[in-house]
């Protein structure tokens, strides 16, 4: 078994009376991509920070490798530890040119002299702003920008990489470029943390994701595993016409009652809406059932029959969308209707 790279053990961070984040524990072990996923807010920076030494917890602790190859705690000694690349939050630079700047970084990083032409070519070619080496940095675009931040973070060749949204700003070739890099570092044992609002680039690249909601872990586990524990299957119906607004909670209630059968309810991640819920801009009822097509049937059959007079059914369907993805909706409806 690989060795353990990174371990929190109980992680918390407030700002003044905010948990921005709660006693949250987990490890990363050497070669792994760990995605942390969660909407705005949801406490993925701040955790990333505390693992950076830019922030300090106000409980629990943050265990990293050093380089007799054993866990140190960074709060009580940050010295010998293994070689770090952070990216955190929209990187800014003076207005340098690309050439200096991560000639400065590798300098300061201890990269070999020698080498650190070569180095800094090689990543210009390979993020294509090797035209732009000599270009001040008040010219590049915000995309140019992310990808020089990305290759900051990667120039002195580290082995744990702590990236924050590195795919910000970026069209799909660079997108492309960065995973492609990503699974190139883990092919060199490197291992890697990363937050992202893209779920399908994370798909693609990590092995497990951290899900975190309102400062709280909620999960920790292969992209696979994680939509076997949040099973909750859901149905969309779609009506003819929309449903006056003094009339929707009346007909949810029916609904419930008379579906309750075939409903199952959600494992209580962050307390979420109920089991139906109704879309007034989209027009349609979100379903939460219990996964069986015999379920499914009979849903069907009592909407038509015993709902005739309510609503008038247009479609009726399976959303195409993972139940992560599903998720993660919820999970970013919740924390906007908070921030209302």
């Amino acid at each position: 078994m690989s060795e353990t790279v990174i371990k929190l053990e109980n992680l918390s961070k407030k700002y003044g009376n905010f948990m921005a984040l709660d006693t949250v524990s987990f490890s990363v072990r050497k070669g792994e991509i760990i995605g942390l996923v969660g909407p705005n807010g949801a406490g993925k920076t701040t955790l990333l920070k505390l693992i950076a030494r830019l922030i300090r917890p106000n409980s629990g602790s943050v265990f990293i490798k050093n380089n007799d190859c054993k866990l140190q705690n960074i709060q009580k000694n940050s010295k010998n530890l293994i070689e770090m690349g952070f990216l955190i939050d929209i990187p800014h630079f003076y207005n340098t040119t690309p050439y200096c700047l991560l000639r400065h970084i590798a300098n300061i990083r201890n990269y070999p002299r020698n080498k650190i032409k070569l180095r800094i070519d090689h990543l210009l070619k390979t993020f294509d702003l090797y035209e732009w080496k000599y270009k001040k940095l008040k010219t590049f675009s915000k995309g140019m920008i992310q990808k020089l931040g990305f290759m900051v973070a990667i120039i002195h060749d580290p082995e744990l990489f702590i990236l924050d949204e590195p795919q910000t700003g970026l069209d799909t070739n660079a997108r492309i470029k960065i995973r492609e890099y990503l699974k190139s570092l883990q092919n060199e044992g490197k291992t890697i943390l990363l937050s992202s609002h893209l779920l399908t680039e994370l798909r693609e690249v990590c092995d497990k994701i951290a899900l975190i909601n309102q400062g709280v872990l909620i999960g920790f586990d292969t992209i696979d595993n994680l939509e076997r524990d949040f099973k909750t299957k859901e149905l969309i119906c779609e009506i003819g016409n929309p449903i006056p607004i003094e009339r929707v909670n009346d007909l949810i209630i029916k609904l419930n009652r008379q579906l309750e059968p075939f409903l199952e309810a959600k494992v209580d991640h962050s307390n979420f809406e109920g089991l139906i819920t109704y879309n007034r801009q989209k027009n349609f009822f979100t379903i939460c059932y219990d996964g069986k097509q015999t379920s499914r049937s009979e849903i069907l059959n009592i909407l038509s029959t015993e709902f005739v007079s309510d609503l008038t059914i247009s479609s009726f369907y399976e959303p195409k969308i993972s139940q992560l993805e599903s998720l993660y909706n919820q999970m970013i409806k919740e924390n906007n209707k908070k921030l209302k």
